[in-house]
C-alpha cells in the first residue's frame, strides 16, 4: 500500500486485517526502503510518502492479479480546484507508470463524477486510450494532446501484443444503487489485460445495480420498512408518506421492483446492515460533549454546535446519507448533521413543531462508509472524517473487487471470452 496523508497511514497501521481466518498486520515503511513481497500472515507493507519517489522495480516479473488506486480527485472535483491534468495533483500518471513496471491482470481505479464532466471530456478519453495502451509512453517535452495523436494511430493500427493492451470498463456508479446507505456518484474503471481473454460482457453483468429508489418506495407503501424498524414515530411516517405521494413513477428499464432491494436509508445504517451488526446506542442530546463514548463504540462521541446553512439541510433518517465528504476548506454544517425523530413544539396554537438535528458522530458517519464498527480511525475528529470523506464505501469496493476476482478466476479456468 501506499499513502501519503499521515493520519491516514496511523489509521492503516492501527487495523489488523482479518483475511482467510487470520490476522494480517500492516508496517510501515517511506517510500525509499527496499520494500518486502509479503508471504501468507506476512504484514502488508504500507510505503508512507509521495508515490512519485516510489519505487516499483522489485515488483517486475512478479505475478500480480491486481492493482487498485484512486488518484487524488481534487483536480476533478467540483470541491476542488477543478484544475484537470493542469493541476499537479493529478496522479494519473503515476497509475500508467506502476501499471507499467507491475504488469497486473486487472486494475481497479476510483475518482468523483467530476472527471467526467463535458469541459474534461477530451482529457478523460485520453485516460482511457493510456489505460487501452499504457506501455506506449509519453516522450518527454510533449503535450498530452501529442500522446493522445500517437495513442490513437496505435490503437488504429490493432498491431500492439494483447500483452501490452488492456479492455476498459467505465461505470457511473452511485453508491446507493450497491447497497451503501449513501448517495455517492463516483467513476469506476476497470481494466483487463487483453491476453486473458475476460468476459467482459459476463463482467458486466456482475457490477449491475442490484439496489434502487423505486423498491424503497414500495417497502414504505407495503409497510416491510416500517415493519423493519418499528419504533419509528408515526410523525415521522406520517412526513415520509407525505413525500412520497404520489409516488415516483415507475421505472421500465428497472423491469420490475421485485427484481431490486430497496436503497438502505441512514436508519438501516445506525440500526446495522452488516451480519451481525447491532444497532448503534442514542445519543442524548444532554451529551454533545465531545468526550463521551456512548456504548463502548469507538468514535461514537457526541459534538456539539450542528448548525442548518442553506443549501445544506441535514440528513434525513428515512432516505440514503448524502455524500460524505472529505472538504477543502472544511465541510458544511448541513453535510455531517442529520434530523432526528424527536422535535419540539413551536406553536401550541398552531400546533406547529420544529425538527431537532445533532452533528453525525464519527461512527455513524463510518458506518454510512460501510466500515465495520472495529474499523480504527486516527487523529482528531476532523481528520477522521477526512478520511471518511476520501474513502471508497467498503461494500462497494467489495461488489468490484469481487467481480475483478471472479473473472480472473473464471479466465484461468478457461471461461473466459470465445473459450
Amino acid at each position: 500500500m501506499n499513502e501519503f496523508a499521515t493520519r491516514a497511514c496511523e489509521s492503516l497501521e492501527a487495523n489488523v486485517l482479518p483475511t482467510k481466518g487470520s490476522p494480517y498486520a500492516v508496517k510501515r515503511y517511506q517510500v525509499g526502503d527496499i520494500l518486502p513481497i509479503p508471504g501468507e500472515g506476512d504484514p502488508i507493507p504500507l510505503a508512507a510518502g509521495e508515490i512519485q519517489k516510489l519505487d516499483l522495480e522489485y515488483l517486475k516479473g512478479q505475478e500480480v492479479d491486481l492493482l487498485a488506486g484512486g488518484p487524488p480527485c481534487q483536480p476533478f472535483s467540483l470541491g476542488g480546484n477543478s484544475k484537470g491534468d493542469e493541476d499537479k495533483r493529478d496522479m494519473f500518471p503515476e497509475m500508467f507508470r506502476a501499471i507499467r513496471l507491475v504488469r497486473p491482470k486487472a486494475v481497479i481505479c476510483e475518482n468523483v463524477l467530476g472527471l467526467l464532466r463535458e469541459s474534461f471530456r477530451p482529457y478523460f478519453e485520453y485516460i482511457k486510450r493510456e489505460l487501452q495502451l499504457p506501455f506506449v509512453e509519453r516522450k518527454d517535452g510533449t503535450t498530452w494532446q501529442q500522446h493522445d495523436a500517437a495513442l490513437k494511430k496505435q490503437l488504429k493500427s490493432g498491431k500492439t501484443p494483447a500483452s501490452e493492451r488492456y479492455e476498459v470498463i467505465v461505470t457511473r456508479v452511485n453508491a446507493a444503487n450497491y447497497g451503501v446507505p449513501q448517495i455517492r456518484e463516483r467513476v469506476i474503471i476497470v481494466a483487463f489485460r487483453s491476453d486473458l481473454n475476460i468476459n467482459i460482457p459476463a463482467f458486466k453483468k456482475t457490477i449491475a445495480p442490484r439496489y434502487s429508489e423505486t423498491a424503497l418506495i414500495s417497502s414504505f407503501q407495503d409497510g416491510s420498512y416500517w415493519d423493519r424498524h418499528p419504533t419509528v414515530p408515526q410523525h415521522v411516517k406520517k412526513r415520509v408518506m407525505e413525500r412520497i405521494d404520489p409516488p415516483l413513477p415507475f421505472d421500465e428499464e428497472e423491469n420490475t421492483v421485485e427484481a431490486f432491494l430497496p436503497w438502505r436509508t441512514l436508519r438501516d445504517a445506525l440500526q446495522g446492515i452488516r451480519e451481525g451488526e447491532g444497532p448503534l446506542p442514542y445519543v442524548p442530546l444532554s451529551k454533545l460533549d465531545r468526550k463521551t463514548v456512548h456504548g463502548g463504540f469507538e468514535d461514537h462521541i457526541g459534538w456539539p454546535d450542528g448548525q442548518i446553512y442553506a443549501g445544506h439541510t441535514p440528513n434525513d433518517l428515512d432516505r440514503p446519507a448524502k455524500t460524505v465528504k472529505a472538504g477543502v476548506h472544511g465541510v458544511a454544517g448541513g453535510e455531517l448533521v442529520m434530523y432526528l425523530d424527536r422535535r419540539k413544539r413551536v406553536s401550541k396554537e398552531l400546533g406547529s413543531y420544529r425538527r431537532l438535528h445533532r452533528y453525525m458522530t464519527v461512527r455513524e458517519v463510518a458506518r454510512v462508509m460501510t466500515f465495520p464498527d472495529e474499523w480504527v480511525l486516527k487523529g482528531p475528529r476532523g481528520e477522521k472524517m477526512r478520511q471518511l470523506g476520501n474513502a471508497v464505501p467498503v461494500m462497494l469496493g467489495e461488489v468490484f473487487t469481487k467481480a475483478v476476482s471472479d473473472a480472473l478466476d473464471l479466465a484461468e479456468n478457461g471461461h473466459g471470452h470465445g473459450v
